[in-house]
């Protein structure tokens, strides 16, 4: 059994706002931290922590807590983020634009490699470096690149079709900013990533204030 499967999806959920944390806490110079003290800044229990913590093998000395740097390296490693992937961006629209220009991606291991798109008047274009190509080639460009990631951008009624293009060609990652749902093998890991769904949740929040 993997791990995947014996973690659930909420843990799995947490570790990255774990992550983000314990990084900006190892740049302010702390060097330990309780799972009460942590529990305090995250806005969770110290049992839950404890709990996800344990999911993994539990990384903290009973009388110590956790060693910041430490704890933070080893979520790191869980999350996969001390390796280095290859990305494709399919749709050079706004949203293709914006996320092809983040910087912060690169800093993480994240290396876009190309974006594709249908309008002749972007195809050729540059964004940062990356050349936007007919999508067309993108499958060729896949299969020759050793791309792991794929990210689509494309209206709702391509985001399927392009999404299963980018599995064909052997990527296991999609991460689809379409407004709709895309389907993948279970093999496939997929984050559907709905802008509005938040801005809902805040809007409804704001109205029960």
């Amino acid at each position: 059994m993997s791990r995947r499967n014996r973690v659930s999806e909420a843990v799995i959920r947490r570790l990255p706002k774990y992550y983000r944390y314990l990084k900006d806490m190892e740049k302010s110079g702390v060097e330990r931290i309780s799972s009460r003290e942590l529990s305090d800044k995250m806005g969770l229990t110290a049992s839950q922590i404890r709990q996800d913590f344990n999911c993994f093998g539990g990384f903290g000395q009973q009388g110590y807590g956790y060693n910041v740097s430490e704890l933070c390296n080893e979520i790191k490693k869980i999350l996969g983020l001390h390796k280095n992937y290859n990305v494709v961006i399919a749709g050079a629209g706004n949203l293709g634009q914006a996320l092809a220009n983040y910087v912060g991606f690169e800093r993480e291991g994240f290396y876009i490699k190309a974006i594709f798109d249908v309008n002749p008047r972007l195809i050729g274009m540059s964004i940062r470096g990356i050349q936007i190509l007919d999508i067309d080639h993108m499958k060729d460009f896949i299969v020759n690149n050793n791309i792991h990631i794929g990210i689509v951008c494309v209206p709702k009624d391509k985001a399927q079709e392009v999404t299963d293009q980018m599995i064909e060609c052997g990527i296991k990652s999609i991460w689809n900013f379409a407004p709709i749902d895309v389907e993948t093998p279970a093999d496939v890991a997929v984050e559907n990533v709905h802008l509005s769904d938040t801005l809902y949740t805040l809007v409804y929040k704001m109205n029960e204030i």
